[in-house]
């Protein structure tokens, strides 16, 4: 048996308001056009989500909000506030705690890059998969039969994909 991941960094968020908390940032016109084309993409490819798990900042809710019409409505999204800047060990810990396969994470960089190269045995060969960038997306494979079995440097990369790659 095999458990997919769908791992995204959130879109591109705006810096326009200073006194703005780094938590609440919205995302600006770039993030907002770019998220619903991972969404387009992932559901033409048939990656959809059966569980999703999001920090709870506001750029992170954003970017689903923006992906998920692209999904059939039965998809269950949990915010969990663990997953705000992220280190390896805190996501792989909620990873371990999902139950449904695929699981799609949306995080933040540094965390969610270096949690994507840290869980594949090969890295794409895609010239963003070291940096990120906002809205890259891993899909990758496990053969797993629980999340909690999970370790790093087990999966298989199905497919990465930045908007840059979509547009």
């Amino acid at each position: 048996m095999s458990l997919r991941l769908i791992l995204v960094r959130h879109a591109k968020s705006s810096w326009d308001d200073p006194a703005q908390t780094d938590h609440d940032r919205p995302l600006n016109r770039r993030g907002q056009k770019s998220a619903p084309l991972v969404g387009k993409w992932l559901a033409s490819n048939a990656h959809i989500p059966a569980e999703v798990v999001s920090s709870t900042a506001r750029r992170t809710l954003e970017t689903w909000e923006r992906i998920a019409p692209a999904f059939p409505d039965t998809t269950l999204m949990r915010r969990d506030p663990r997953l705000y800047h992220a280190h390896v060990a805190t996501m792989l810990s909620v990873l371990h705690g999902c139950a449904a396969s695929p699981v799609m994470m949306l995080g933040h960089n540094p965390g969610i890059g270096e949690f994507a190269e840290r869980l594949l045995a090969n890295a794409p060969k895609h010239p963003r998969f070291r940096d990120y960038p906002t809205c890259a997306t891993l899909i990758a494979e496990f053969d797993i039969a629980d999340w909690a079995e999970l370790k790093l440097g087990t999966g298989r990369a199905l497919d990465f994909a930045v908007p840059a790659d979509l547009a």
